[in-house]
């Protein structure tokens, strides 16, 4: 039986138990929608196995962080990856073997837009135009030419990774393609380590240990006041989460594969989190460094300095790497970066994205990219305060303080049946369309103004219904 036609009875099944406004979801009727969903995500919105962010409703338009079309996958989040952990997850929690057909389809999407480097770049082009223009390991170049630049930005290829792995997990490491692609990019990933447990933005080979020299993070005797477009790519970069998603792939792939190698290097990248805390009067991080380990220009918005906004998430990273080892280390910087912080908040509670080194005076840029310490006349693409989550890591930090031994084993518990999700998941049904679509109203980013489409498909409530829906199911066993 076709997979269409397996829609189609169910979707007869969801149609004839429709349910009234005051009347409770079933776990069938649950079953049924997320079938019809998920076969019209497969058989309709994909292309070649793959996902972009954004379709309108008619699917006659399709975008990423950018426009799209049929032939094109997007591989940063919430693109392929983020789609195919949400048909991993539908499988594990329902056991129909439909739902891992679908991560194997999309796993397959993503081996073939896996380059020469090891990484993935943002999208993936599956006509054979456009891949003439790329280094895929999948009908490569003969000369080994095409553009082979991966990128960790925006945890691109380190989702690509994770989900890589559960598929390899989920298909009992025999799909060759999958378990290959998967073993191949980690051992990349460790190659492009610094030597200092730093990971670059983006890379193509392996650093050269002799130019980057193992050092600790300090000042430098002065820095320009001008963006002087400088490559940045290839800097120490925490910036958008880079590290803290390569150490979470890493972990994962130790407890998959079982291979010390990887929570070794995992482990090494968070020593290079402790060489990178700056001295006072700054105890916190920037968002990139230099390979003297000094604050540096990235983009013409992005100065050396201190930053409020990553070094959040850098001190979540030092938690979680303390969860994982057990390691002291891990927790030592924080309290004194938490004391920074707290006498840098701004007056509405607020931390700068920017603070200008050793005066510590926030900086900002007026719409013309000048370096200013006014907060009047800022751009409006990017974030130049940043929400505080000192209370928040500082609960978690003394929530790790007080237990013995942290535990290093993650257990997934079984979903509950609660209220919320009960209601998550009738309102997923609800909506649901004639098709299997979740529409909304909506218009598309990158198709401008006079894009006649009102309504769309978006990838994240697809995901966040599959999730919903799936939980439902297992919860309701």
């Amino acid at each position: 039986m076709t997979h269409r036609a397996l829609a189609g009875i169910l979707a007869f099944i969801f149609i004839s138990t429709s349910i009234r406004a005051d009347e409770a979801l079933s776990k069938t009727q649950a079953q049924a929608a997320l079938r019809k969903a998920v076969a019209f995500f497969r058989e309709d919105v994909s292309g070649h196995g793959g996902y972009v962010w954004r379709y309108s409703a008619d699917l006659a338009r399709r975008e990423g962080e950018g426009k799209a079309t049929p032939a094109m996958a997007w591989v940063q989040p919430p693109g392929t990856p983020t789609v195919g952990a949400a048909y991993l997850a539908a499988y594990e929690l329902t056991g129909d073997d439909f739902y891992l057909d679908a991560a194997r389809e999309s796993a397959h999407a993503l081996v073939k837009g896996q380059l020469q480097s090891g990484g993935w770049d943002y999208r993936i082009y599956f006509d054979a135009e456009s891949r003439g223009n790329w280094a895929y390991r999948v009908e490569p170049h003969a000369d080994g030419s095409g553009r082979n630049m991966s990128t960790l930005d925006d945890d691109n290829t380190q989702s690509a990774l994770r989900f890589l792995m559960r598929a390899d997990e989920a298909l009992g490491f025999k799909d060759e393609a999958v378990h290959e692609a998967a073993r191949y990019g980690l051992q990349s990933l460790l190659k492009a380590q610094y030597p200092n447990g730093a990971w670059p933005q983006r890379y193509t080979t392996p650093p050269d240990p002799a130019r980057f020299p193992v050092k600790k993070a300090s000042y430098p005797a002065t820095w320009s006041r001008k963006y002087e477009g400088k490559l940045y790519t290839g800097y120490y970069t925490f910036n958008d989460n880079t590290i803290a998603d390569a150490i979470r792939t890493l972990f994962d792939a130790a407890a998959i594969y079982g291979d010390p190698r990887f929570s070794a290097a995992a482990e090494k990248a968070g020593d290079f989190i402790l060489l990178a805390q700056m001295p006072q009067p700054q105890p916190a991080w920037a968002q990139q460094y230099d390979s003297e380990m000094h604050p540096a220009w990235a983009r013409k918005f992005e100065p050396p300095s201190i930053t409020g906004g990553e070094s959040q998430g850098v001190l979540r990273t030092l938690l979680y790497l303390y969860g994982k080892t057990g390691e002291e280390k891990f927790l030592e910087p924080i309290p004194r970066a938490l004391a920074y912080f707290r006498s840098s908040l701004l007056p509405d509670g607020r931390l700068a994205r920017f603070y200008e080194l050793e005066t510590n005076t926030p900086l900002y840029f007026t719409k013309d990219y000048k370096l200013t310490y006014s907060d009047a006349d800022m751009p409006t693409h990017y974030g130049f305060k940043s929400g505080s989550q000192l209370d928040a890591i500082e609960a978690a930090y003394q929530r790790a303080t007080a237990v013995e031994k942290p535990g290093t084993v993650e257990k997934s518990q079984a979903p509950r049946m609660t209220p919320t999700l009960a209601k998550q998941a009738k309102a997923a049904v609800d909506a649901l369309d004639e098709r299997g679509a979740w529409i909304q109203q909506d218009r598309l980013r990158y198709h401008g103004s006079d894009d006649p489409a009102t309504h769309i498909i978006d990838t994240s409530t697809f995901v966040k219904n599959v999730r919903a829906l799936s939980q439902f199911i297992a919860a309701s066993e």
